[in-house]
């Protein structure tokens, strides 16, 4: 279901995911959705029966990996994936040695990334217009 991207075709599903729900449903410009990074990072594909639905990034940040990018289409919310796909991204992560996590989490979502073990650090922020605030997750004492 979820998988991190090795080739040119599953990078293009991810960018397509990402235009849907970034571009057009948050109204996010192209110009900050795409950046320098994206040839850098761990992508991740979501896909169900070949229909790509969801797409995440993972970025070195410092002794952080910075969970990017999150999306989900919109007929596939409500079905526990963005959980999922979370959960991936941070084992994705640890298996690249990472033990600390961080993110730039839209005020919406807090209380779902506090599931995942997430906390807020410092004030609410505007990023593409849109409230966040900054997340991290550290595992290094477990």
């Amino acid at each position: 279901m979820f998988k991190v991207i090795t080739n040119q075709d599953d990078l293009t599903k991810v960018f397509i995911i990402r235009g849907i729900v970034s571009i057009e449903e948050q109204g996010v410009p192209y110009k900050i959705e795409r950046d320098a990074y994206d040839y850098s990072a761990i992508h991740i594909l979501g896909e169900d029966n070949g229909e790509p639905f969801a797409a995440g990034r993972i970025r070195v940040h410092g002794e952080y990996a910075k969970l990017e990018r999150v999306a989900i289409r919109k007929s596939y919310r409500g079905k526990k994936l963005g959980h999922k796909l979370t959960d991936f991204m941070i084992s994705a992560a640890k298996e690249q040695g990472f033990k600390k996590f961080k993110m730039h989490a839209q005020s919406h979502l807090v209380d779902f990334y506090r599931k995942h073990g997430f906390e807020i650090v410092g004030d609410v922020f505007k990023e593409a217009g849109i409230d966040h605030y900054v997340m991290i997750r550290n595992d290094s004492d477990q």
